[in-house]
C-alpha cells in the first residue's frame, strides 16, 4: 500500500493538515464564533518556567494523622468494652499513635484481647503493666495497619488537593508524590500564591461540637477544664472599632458530626445584612444524623468549629430537617468562596507543612519564553542554511521536513495537552539536529551509490534503504534513554525527556517518509538525470 505515490502523499498531506488544525489555537486565540466549534479548545500549555507561577513541595504529618485515628478509636472502644463488661478506670490517647486504658481487674485482660481481635484487628497491645491489682494496658496500631494508614493518608491528601486545585481553576497543574511523605505542587499562571497556598495547605477539618453551659467558663480559663470539654477560640469583630478580637468557648469535646457528611457547601449573601457566608447541606447520611443532633439539643448551643477555630455557635431553636446550614464569619466574598471550595473538596487528613517555596514571576517566563525561541530559531536557521549550502537542493528537501518536524512535535504537545516546559523547548532543539542527522547519513549513502555509477533513481532507493536501519537503531536507543529519563526523572528532566520522545518519533516520520515522498515524486515526475546533492 505504502509503495503508492498517491497514497504516501495522501498520508504527508493528511498530516500536515492535522498539525495545522491542532495549533489553531495556538497560533490564532480570536477565532470567529462560526468557526470556533469546530476547532480544538486546547491550545499549547506553558509550564511554570514559562508562564510563571507557584512551586510547593509540601510535607504530609502522617504521624498526626495516626494519632486523630487513634482518637477517634478510644471512643469507640470505650462503648465496647462497656457493652462487654471490661472494667476499667479510663481510656484515653497517649503519647504518639497509642492509647492507653487502666483495668481494675487482670481477669479483663483475656476479654479485652478477645474484643480486639474481633472488633478492632488494627489494634494490638504494645504494653502491658501491672498496677494495683489491674492492668496499665498500651495500644497501638499493628506495624502492617501503620504503614497501610499512612499510605492511604497521602494517597488522601493528594486527592482533596487535587480537587481543591481543580475548583480554584489552574490549568495544567502538577501534583505528584514525592518520596514516603512528600507531594510537589506546580501551578503555572497562579496570580495571587498566598490564596493559593492557604486554598492548599487548610486541613478544612469541619466539626459540630455542643457548647459546655453546664460549666464555668472562666473557671475553665484558670485552668480548671472539666473533664470531657475544651477550650476553643473565635473571633468578633468590635462594631464600634471594626478590630477582630478573640473569644474563648467552652464546648463539649465529643465531635457530633464532621464535615466528612458534607454533599455540598456554596457561597450565597445573606437578605438581611448583605454579607457573604457559607451554606452547606449534608448527605442522605448526614441529613439523618443532623436531625436527630438538632431534636436531641434544642434550646442548647451548637458550636461550628473549622480547624479548631469556632466560626459561629448559634441556639438550636428547633429540630432541623434536611440537612442545611450556614457558616457565618464576617468573611469577605473570596474567603467565602475559599472556604466553600476547601469544604466542597474535603477534609485534609493531616496537617501539611510547606518544606519549600519558590514563586516565578510572569516577567520571568516571558524572559524564558524569549529566550528559548531565539535559541531554538537560531539553531534551526543554522541548520537550514549548512543543508542547503553543503547539500544543495537536497538539503532543502530535508530543511522542509526539519519544519513538519517542528510543527509535528508542537501539535502532538496541543493535542495531547502535554505541558510545553523550558527543558521541553531544549529536547526539541535536540531533536532538531538529530533530524537533520538522520537526512546526512541518507544523503552520504546516496552520495556513495552516485559515485559508483548507479542511476538517480537507483541512488536514491539504496540510499534510503542502507541507511534505513542504522537511523532506527540511533532512534530506538534515544527513545529508550528518553524513557528512562520520564520514568525515573522529575520535574525538568521528564519535560526534556517527553519532548524528545515525540522529536524522535516525528524525526523517524520526517527523515524516512516524508523526504523519500518528495524525492520520489521529483523522479517520477521530472526526468532527473543529476541529484543536486
Amino acid at each position: 500500500m505504502f509503495k503508492s505515490l498517491k497514497i504516501r502523499i495522501a498520508i504527508t498531506a493528511a498530516v500536515c493538515l492535522g498539525c495545522l488544525y491542532f495549533l489553531i489555537p495556538t497560533f490564532f486565540s480570536n477565532i470567529p464564533s462560526p468557526l470556533d466549534q469546530y476547532v480544538p479548545k486546547e491550545k499549547i500549555h506553558l509550564g511554570l518556567d514559562l508562564q510563571g507561577g507557584m512551586h510547593l513541595l509540601m510535607e504530609i504529618d502522617t504521624d498526626k494523622a495516626l494519632e486523630s485515628m487513634m482518637e477517634r478509636i478510644s471512643n469507640d472502644l470505650k462503648e465496647s468494652m462497656m457493652e462487654n463488661k471490661v472494667r476499667f478506670r479510663n481510656v484515653e490517647k497517649s503519647k504518639g499513635a497509642t492509647m492507653s486504658l487502666e483495668l481494675t481487674d487482670a481477669a479483663g485482660k483475656s476479654i479485652l484481647e478477645k474484643v480486639l481481635k474481633d472488633q478492632f484487628p488494627d489494634l494490638e497491645i504494645a504494653s502491658s503493666t501491672p498496677r494495683d491489682g489491674g492492668q496499665l494496658i498500651t495500644l497501638k496500631f499493628n506495624d502492617k495497619r501503620a504503614v497501610d494508614l499512612r499510605k492511604l493518608t497521602i494517597e488522601h491528601s493528594l486527592e482533596t488537593i487535587r480537587n481543591r486545585v481543580d475548583q480554584f481553576g489552574v490549568a495544567e497543574p502538577e501534583i505528584i508524590p514525592e518520596g514516603d511523605n512528600r507531594i510537589l505542587i506546580q501551578l503555572p499562571g497562579v496570580k495571587d500564591p498566598e490564596r493559593a497556598k492557604n486554598l492548599i495547605g487548610k486541613t478544612a477539618l469541619l466539626e459540630f461540637k455542643i457548647v459546655d453551659e453546664e460549666h464555668s467558663l472562666d473557671e475553665a480559663l484558670r485552668g480548671n477544664v472539666p473533664e470531657g470539654s475544651i477550650i476553643a477560640y473565635g473571633s468578633r469583630a468590635d462594631k464600634s472599632t471594626g478590630q477582630r478580637g478573640q473569644v474563648p468557648y467552652l464546648l463539649k469535646n465529643k465531635t457530633l458530626l464532621t464535615g466528612a457528611s458534607l454533599e455540598t457547601a456554596k457561597v450565597q449573601i445573606s437578605d438581611r445584612f448583605g454579607e457573604p457566608h457559607v451554606s452547606i447541606k449534608f448527605n442522605a447520611q448526614g441529613a439523618a444524623d443532623f436531625d436527630r443532633i438538632t431534636n436531641e439539643n434544642v434550646r442548647k448551643r451548637m458550636a461550628i468549629v473549622l480547624d479548631g477555630v469556632v466560626h459561629s455557635a448559634p441556639v438550636i431553636q428547633e429540630r432541623i430537617s434536611g440537612g442545611q446550614a450556614q457558616i457565618t464569619g464576617s468573611f469577605t466574598m473570596e474567603e467565602a468562596r475559599d472556604l466553600a471550595i476547601v469544604l466542597r473538596a474535603g477534609a485534609l487528613p493531616a496537617p501539611v507543612n510547606i518544606l519549600e517555596e519558590r514563586t516565578v514571576g510572569p516577567s520571568l517566563g516571558s524572559d524564558s519564553i524569549r529566550q528559548g525561541v531565539l535559541a531554538t530559531l537560531i539553531g534551526s536557521l543554522l541548520v537550514i542554511l549548512f543543508m542547503v549550502v553543503y547539500y544543495r537542493l537536497s538539503g532543502a528537501v530535508a530543511d522542509i521536513a526539519l519544519i513538519i518536524n517542528i510543527f509535528l512535535i508542537l501539535a502532538i504537545l496541543a493535542a495531547f495537552r502535554a505541558t510545553l516546559t523550558l527543558p521541553g523547548i531544549a529536547g526539541m532543539l535536540l531533536t532538531v539536529g538529530v533530524a537533520v542527522d538522520a537526512n546526512i547519513l541518507i544523503f552520504e549513502r546516496i552520495r556513495e551509490e552516485l559515485r559508483t555509477g548507479k542511476t538517480p533513481r537507483m541512488a536514491l532507493d539504496m540510499g534510503y534503504d542502507r541507511a534505513f536501519i542504522t537511523i532506527i537503531d540511533t532512534h530506538i536507543t534515544g527513545i529508550i534513554s528518553a524513557l528512562v529519563l520520564m520514568f525515573f526523572g522529575t520535574g525538568p528532566i521528564k519535560g526534556f525527556a517527553v519532548t524528545t520522545i515525540i522529536g524522535l518519533l516525528a524525526s523517524l516520520f520526517t527523515a524516512i517518509f516524508v523526504t523519500r515522498v518528495i524525492f520520489d515524486y521529483v523522479t517520477q515526475n521530472f526526468n532527473i538525470k543529476k541529484i543536486s546533492i
